[in-house]
């Protein structure tokens, strides 16, 4: 019978910080360094911290873009067809393909599908739901919400170890590191 490996896996290393600023400064020294796969939570957005974690633009505004364009051509042509290809009825001598009178419907198309990308994309993309997260086990994790800033080094990163990540944690001052388990 083999023998099963019960030590806990890593998820990563988490640093408390008391301020807004001292979160900004960890992050940007972390990234400075050569850290990518780190993350941030604070109980409000903080400015500029996206741009000094190197957060990417996402793919979901082309996404959107694209299902409203979709939407709008195939509400168009979903009244175009029958009324000019398929039943062209030449009712007091109009003309087949009025153009004005598709207009209401076609946007309203783009929009149902435009918005509808919007929320699946947004969901999916998130990574949602995701009832369980490993930071959950860090104690005083829960402050999160209330009036700690965090920044989690995730074991993902090329150069993580653990024991380097904790020193470089402890150089940017926080009030408490705790190593997470997954």
């Amino acid at each position: 019978m083999e023998a099963v490996d019960n030590t806990p896996e890593t998820y990563g290393v988490l640093a408390e910080y008391e301020t807004p600023e001292a979160l900004l400064d960890a992050a940007e020294k972390a990234y400075a360094a050569g850290y990518r796969k780190i993350d941030a939570y604070s109980p409000y957005p903080i400015e500029g911290l996206a741009e000094v974690m190197g957060v990417k633009k996402t793919i979901l505004p082309a996404l959107v873009l694209g299902a409203g364009l979709t939407g709008a051509i195939g509400g168009y042509l979903m009244q175009y067809v029958p009324s000019v290809i398929l039943y062209p009825l030449n009712v007091g001598a109009r003309p087949l393909n009025s153009w004005p009178a598709f207009i209401p419907i076609s946007f309203e198309v783009a929009i149902l599908l435009a918005a509808s990308t919007a929320v699946i994309g947004m969901i999916a993309l998130n990574g949602l739901p995701r009832p369980y997260h490993p930071l959950f086990n860090a104690e005083s994790f829960e402050r999160a919400t209330q009036d700690r800033f965090f920044l989690c080094i995730e074991a993902d990163d090329t150069q993580f170890d653990s024991a380097a990540v904790q020193t470089f944690l402890e150089s940017t001052t926080p009030i408490s590191i705790t190593e997470v388990e997954a």
